[in-house]
């Protein structure tokens, strides 16, 4: 019997060696390899914490996987303690005990077997970071401060546990062929993103390895997956590196831009989408600054973009039940989106996208706002001030003031502190009556080259270069909570601009069904004239203005928009203007889009002056014709003169146009030229005043801020439309004003410059000059008038010119 036992001792032994060993190999799999890797990378990232949240996240993410934690957790442990330092050791050991405790209080749940986080792991990693976070708010003097940073410590352990756990699925499988879902994706890109982050600012030849992987990673998913795909994952790894990397807010916009772009052109291939991002940094640098300087530079995307050109074409990174494999864009002619139920759902999809992005720009805001009271925030400063003395005077023990100031909570470090406030800095001599008032005499320190002397003197030079590293201390955290609420700008903004084209998409969706006899009618009487059409589509805009889009085979015809033209005005009882004419040569047909033609005719003249003494003008006047075939006309005034004031008027008015051009509507326009003049960093001011003219409808928008008034002539009559509000740049909210007005046969049309008003010294109420000049000005052309007008500002000065004139005039003639 003994011997059973003894045997049966001996196998059970044997098993639980052999156990032991295949958990020891399997933990030391191939697979396993590459998340090691990223787990110690991750870890590295403090996040400016006591503990890294990135730690504690990916252990508990690996746990959640059934993922042997063991390596992990040593790799988690040494990673921590490279990003926060020694201090991080014991909080981060008691966090994970708290978290292997919760295990015998209450037995985690188990996921469905088909569901990353098969157990649940999340509150427990949640719970045990909230308690280190409060008991360490307790024992810090039970500050709110405190108890806001181990709340938000907590939920940020607690999402980015969500991200990895989701993540970790594609880093395992990501060489087997399987479909991942946008969530595995899009986590796995912020994986990916916050390792290389680890790499800090490690540069080769001067490029940015972390830039580089990062741009590759959005270029790969927009290669594979389009613009959906690339828009949202240039979106996620922007915000990403603005976390973590402490990236400027308008990065977001670049790779969010940048991968939609790229996304769209995937359709050409891994040229098209490296192509794609390099516009979209153009398109967001311009929008930005003028051109002036890249957001993301361009060697750095060309190295990325040579890496995915590596990148084998068979290679299966599929988003099961998000994408499907139809494209965005239709295989014909790329003139217009497709109008068929995928363009439908791609509306859908980017409506959701901006609605993603509004709450992460309400969640910056929110952010933002938890701002201490005047009183916290002195409190606060008082801590960084204290900390740094501390370190100061570490190495000062022998100092005979050594004891008193290193007890921060006595009333001498506070009145020093106070001191130092109200003057910058501090001298012996006050430091002396300091000691003095709180009855701490310092005796001998009026005697020559005495010990007590130079311990003064030691420890004033120690306190003001504490205070000096403290108050750069305090800008940064000011500039830190100014660059969360400019992320939520420029957020809300892109957020803005998404739903606008969303919402673009869908309009052009709905095919105007009462078309439908005209559309027959049309390939009827073109097929009778030799002319067969492939494709037809006619919509109308906002302004009722029809445009049609003919797809037809290609015909060796002489005038055959003539012909055309004829055909559509015959059928539709309407005047038509064709707008665009080219051949497909691969599909051999070729395109032609027809539009309403104008209504009115229009007349510009335009007339400068140079402020005396300066090589350029302050100003910039812009007339063109938009996309949607309104014209714009447009002034801005920077602050002052010469190239700086030239240089704020050039970039506003870069801005307008292209944000018109793109399709944005006039107060999205101009609420981001604001926020970006607020975000550059300088003192960029310029007036915007602006005239959107429709032709065709009839009707003209004034759009004002901060500018000299408008003014309008027919006949005799002359009225003026005058702006209150403020120049962009100056101000976050910025109130903008929109006058719509009839246009009628005749209207002569006057938009000036501030340097044209201020020119007359003789009225009280400065704009009335040039009301009374128009009443008295016989002459109807609108290039005379614009002389004019310019040559009497010049007049009134006795022939100086004291301030650049700008003066941009149209005259309104009805066509019969």
């Amino acid at each position: 019997m003994f011997q059973n036992t003894e045997n049966d001792l001996n196998n059970d032994t044997k098993e639980e060696t052999i156990q032991k060993r295949n958990i020891l190999t399997n933990a030391l799999s191939k697979k396993y390899i590459l998340l090691y890797i990223i787990s110690f990378m991750v870890s590295t990232i403090g996040l400016g914490q006591v503990v890294s949240p990135c730690a504690l996240a990916i252990l508990a993410a690996v746990g959640a996987n059934e993922i042997p934690i063991i390596i992990v957790l040593g790799l988690s442990f040494i990673g921590n303690i490279i990003g926060c330092g020694p201090s991080s050791i014991l909080p981060y050991i008691i966090t994970i005990l708290l978290f292997f405790l919760s295990f015998f209080v209450k037995e985690p749940k188990y996921n469905e077997e088909s569901r990353n986080e098969k157990i649940k792991f999340g509150r427990r990693i949640f719970v045990a970071t909230l308690i280190i976070g409060t008991v360490r708010a307790v024992f810090s003097g039970f500050l709110i401060y405190y108890f806001l940073v181990a709340i938000s410590m907590s939920m940020l352990t607690f999402i980015l546990y969500k991200i990895f756990a989701n993540s970790i699925t594609v880093l395992l499988n990501i060489f087997e062929k399987r479909a991942f879902t946008f969530e595995e994706i899009i986590g796995a890109g912020v994986l990916l993103t916050i390792a290389v982050c680890a790499l800090g600012n490690i540069n080769i030849f001067g490029f940015s390895i972390r830039n580089i992987i990062a741009i590759f990673i959005v270029l790969l998913l927009g290669w594979k997956h389009g613009m959906l795909v690339g828009a949202t994952t240039g979106i996620t790894i922007g915000v990403t590196l603005g976390i973590v990397a402490g990236a400027e807010p308008i990065i977001i916009g670049a790779y969010a831009i940048s991968g939609l772009i790229a996304g769209v052109l995937n359709r050409f291939g891994k040229i098209g989408v490296i192509v794609g991002f390099v516009v979209g940094d153009i398109i967001l640098t311009y929008l930005s600054n003028g051109g002036l300087e890249n957001l993301i530079v361009f060697q750095e995307i060309l190295i990325a973009g040579i890496g995915l050109l590596a990148v084998p074409k068979n290679i299966k990174l599929n988003i099961e039940d998000v994408i499907g494999k139809s494209s965005f864009l239709p295989v014909g002619a790329d003139r217009r989106l497709s109008k068929s139920e995928t363009t439908n759902n791609t509306a859908e999809r980017l409506k959701k996208v901006s609605k993603i992005v509004q709450e992460m720009a309400k969640t910056y805001n929110k952010s933002a706002e938890v701002v201490e009271d005047e009183q916290e925030a002195k409190l606060r400063n008082k801590d960084i001030f204290i900390s740094e003395l501390l370190n100061s005077i570490d190495d000062k023990e022998e100092n005979i003031l050594y004891d008193n100031l290193s007890d921060t909570n006595g009333n001498i470090v506070n009145d020093i502190y106070e001191k130092l406030l109200q003057k910058q800095f501090i001298t012996e001599k006050e430091l002396i009556e300091i000691f003095a008032n709180n009855n701490n005499y310092i005796v001998g320190f009026k005697e020559d080259k005495s010990t007590v002397g130079r311990d003064v003197e030691k420890m004033t030079r120690a306190i003001n270069a504490s205070f000096k590293i403290s108050k750069m201390n305090f800008v940064y955290n000011a500039k830190l909570n100014e660059n969360k609420k400019n992320v939520g700008t420029q957020l809300n903004t892109v957020s803005k601009a998404i739903s606008e084209i969303a919402e673009d998409i869908k309009k052009g969706t709905k095919i105007e069904s009462k078309y439908s006899n005209e559309k027959k009618a049309i390939i009827r009487l073109l097929k009778e004239k030799e002319i067969v059409v492939e494709d037809i589509e006619i919509e109308k805009q906002e302004n009722e203005r029809i445009n049609i889009y003919i797809n037809i085979e290609q015909v060796k015809k002489s005038k055959l928009d003539e012909t055309i033209k004829i055909v559509l005005e015959k059928t539709l009882n309407e005047n038509m203007k064709i707008v665009k004419q080219e051949k497909n040569e691969e599909q051999k047909t070729i395109d032609f889009k027809f539009v309403s033609d104008d209504k009115f005719f229009l007349e510009v003249g335009q007339a400068i002056a140079i402020k005396d003494g300066q090589t350029v003008s302050g100003d910039t006047v812009l007339y063109t014709k938009l996309q949607d075939e309104k014209y714009l006309l447009a002034i801005s005034d920077g602050m002052g003169s010469g190239p700086e004031a030239r240089k704020s008027s050039q970039v506003v008015i870069k801005m307008l146009k292209r944000l018109l051009d793109s399709g944005f509507n006039k107060k999205t326009s101009i609420d981001l030229i604001n926020s970006e003049l607020l975000n550059i960093g300088e003192e960029i001011y310029a007036t915007l005043d602006i005239a959107i003219i429709d032709l065709y409808k009839g009707t003209i928008e004034f759009i004002k801020n901060g500018c000299a008034p408008t003014y309008i002539k027919n006949n005799k009559k002359v009225q003026i439309i005058k702006s209150s509000t403020l120049p962009t740049g100056i101000v976050k909210d910025i109130n903008t004003e929109v006058t719509e007005k009839d246009l009628q046969d005749g209207d002569l049309i006057l938009m000036c410059s501030d340097g044209a008003i201020d020119s007359n010294v003789e009225y009280k109420n400065k704009p009335l000059w040039i009301k009374y000049l128009l009443e008295d000005i016989q002459n109807t052309n609108a290039q005379k008038v614009a002389d004019l007008t310019l040559n009497e500002a010049i007049d009134n000065n006795y022939g100086n010119v004291k301030d650049d004139i700008s003066i941009l005039t149209c005259k309104i003639v009805k066509k019969v």
